[in-house]
């Protein structure tokens, strides 16, 4: 079971360069001892990291999206602090550490029946412990900005995001893929699904999904019900020379009300993640997307599936920097 590391303002300080004649977000933010201060902070955003892949590896996809935390913290904190984004709008909680969760994911086989299903089984165990923290975050007013980890932790988020306004919700997602595969036990890659079912998801609105890579079945499924689900596959943008913008203020008007925000990072082109691609988005345009949100109140931001280390030896230096840029747009457009 996961257990919440709540950061020290000496440990925020150890990860910030600081620089005389500049302030950086890092020497602003808030810190709490624990989750009930929460409501006595003055802050907006409450930043929360989720280091862990059992459900990427779970969904047969490559690990190392636990990385991706670490790195985008540090970015973060080291954003320069200006009257756009001070850094008090924002209380960094700190990390779920699921290094128990992970260690004995890597010593199962997927291929293995019986160890897929333990996996399964440790994905549903996460899908608590982070919709017990999400649910103290909403019980404080705050939003929660939640980075790290596969996109099985949509759930959980909604499950969450759900039961705090007794209602089912809605959600954005940019993304190569919808997430929405059978019921077959929990894994990165039917968050949404299980939330639909379980009544925690209403309105549903993909943004970029490539042809490709989601099935007839599904995209059947999303057309027969146009009063839950609407969607635009990226090639759409390439064939038929549509705007992104346009795209994403149809979403937002289709999501109005109680509505967050997914970015999956394989939704950019070249962006190191679980699912990496060729073609996609590029950050610019994920930018503008973000931009549009100050014309909605939104309860919350997700990115997953990112990661500076791959296990399959791959690495990138600027997934950090690209989920900062990502989290300060969002946070700028929603003050």
């Amino acid at each position: 079971m996961g257990s919440l590391k709540i950061y020290t303002r000496d440990r925020i300080l150890s990860l910030t360069d600081i620089r005389t004649g500049e302030t950086k977000l890092g020497e602003r933010v808030e810190i709490v001892a624990d989750l009930e201060a929460l409501a006595l902070t003055n802050c907006k955003f409450v930043l929360l990291g989720l280091p862990e892949d059992v459900g990427i590896q779970a969904n047969f996809g490559v690990t190392g999206a636990r990385t991706m935390w670490d790195a985008a913290l540090r970015a973060l904190l080291n954003i320069q602090s200006t009257e756009k984004l001070r850094g008090d709008e924002i209380a960094v909680l700190g990390h779920i550490d699921f290094t128990d969760e992970n260690k004995r994911a890597r010593a199962l086989d997927v291929h293995r029946a019986a160890d897929l299903e333990v996996l399964r089984d440790i994905v549903s165990g996460i899908d608590r412990d982070v919709a017990d923290v999400i649910s103290s975050v909403y019980a404080a007013g705050k939003i929660p900005v939640v980075l790290g980890g596969g996109h099985n932790n949509a759930y959980p988020i909604l499950k969450a995001f759900s039961q705090a306004f007794s209602k089912p919700v809605h959600t954005i997602n940019i993304d190569a893929h919808s997430d929405f595969r059978v019921l077959e036990g929990r894994h990165s890659g039917n968050g949404f699904s299980y939330a639909f079912k379980d009544g925690f998801l209403d309105r549903y609105a993909m943004i970029g999904l490539h042809e490709n890579y989601n099935s007839q079945k599904i995209i059947g499924q999303f057309k027969a019900d146009p009063e839950h689900f609407q969607f635009v596959f990226f090639d759409d943008f390439i064939r038929e020379n549509n705007s992104h913008s346009r795209a994403f203020q149809n979403a937002l008007n289709f999501t109005e009300g109680l509505c967050g925000l997914e970015i999956d990072l394989d939704s950019v082109a070249g962006m190191l993640s679980s699912a990496m691609s060729p073609s996609g988005f590029t950050m610019q345009q994920l930018r503008d997307m973000i931009a549009q949100t100050a014309r909605a109140q939104l309860f919350y931001l997700h990115i997953a599936e990112g990661a500076s280390r791959l296990d399959d030896g791959r690495e990138s230096s600027l997934t950090g920097k690209a989920v900062a840029y990502l989290v300060s747009d969002f946070m700028k457009a929603q003050l």
